[in-house]
């Protein structure tokens, strides 16, 4: 599904080089469930945002799903980005006059698919059962616990199928009960339909529900280590 070689990125703030990334290398297969884990600074966001198709490389190669994406222009790279990956991010970024059924169709509306408003709302509920949520499919984001917003983000993340779906901090904003719901909502998306899942997270607890735990320091790979999938208690 994805595989980098010898990945750096390096950001100019004023005149000071900052090395974000330093000689990055590995690959994700299609079905895995990641967690990439590192302090502030260590360099994991700015590889989501590579691999998400939000940045570039500075240097090295970066394959999604088989193409060269370093060397696609960068409406090529929106074309991957809006029909191959989907995305959670930390802050849910849900319209909040809107239902959840609405939120959950909106990636619909830009994609190359002519579906009909019926199609799309089939779709968006379905998404919603997929997440246990089909129940609060006409309910606003106010009126939804943040767990609940974010399980609504995930269904929005998975209306156009991607191909991997990547997570950036999807527990940061919730309490730890919370946070182990959204967890094994991953598992199971990963374990029941074999979705690929990468989440960014600091918290060691949260990596440990994926079945490989890549840990980033200073934008470089410190271990790289596969396990098998459990219930992972919160404290």
């Amino acid at each position: 599904m994805v595989r980098i070689e010898d990945l750096t990125k390096t950001y100019l703030i004023g005149e000071v080089r900052v090395e974000a990334l330093r000689g990055v290398s590995l690959s994700i297969a299609k079905g895995d469930f990641v967690a990439v884990v590192g302090s502030s600074g260590s360099g994991k966001s700015t590889l989501m945002h590579i691999l998400g198709c939000l940045d570039r490389p500075t240097s090295g190669k970066f394959y999604f799903a088989g193409r060269d994406v370093s060397e696609l222009s960068a409406d090529d790279q929106a074309l991957i980005r809006n029909e191959q990956i989907g995305f959670v991010f930390q802050s849910f970024n849900l319209l909040p006059r809107t239902p959840a059924v609405e939120n959950v169709e909106l990636p619909l509306l830009y994609t190359k698919q002519r579906l009909s408003r019926a199609e799309r709302r089939s779709r968006a509920v379905a998404a919603l059962e997929q997440v246990g949520l089909s129940d609060r499919a006409d309910h606003q984001p106010n009126q939804l616990s943040g767990g609940q917003q974010q399980r609504v983000a995930i269904a929005r993340a998975l209306m156009n199928e991607p191909d991997i779906l990547l997570a950036d901090e999807p527990t940061g904003n919730l309490d730890s009960r919370t946070s182990v719901d959204i967890m094994e909502t991953f598992q199971a998306l990963n374990a029941e339909r074999g979705i690929t899942i990468v989440i960014i997270t600091h918290e060691r607890v949260i990596a440990e529900y994926a079945s490989r735990v890549i840990e980033l320091a200073d934008g470089q790979i410190l271990s790289d280590s596969s396990r098998q999938t459990a219930e992972v208690p919160m404290s």
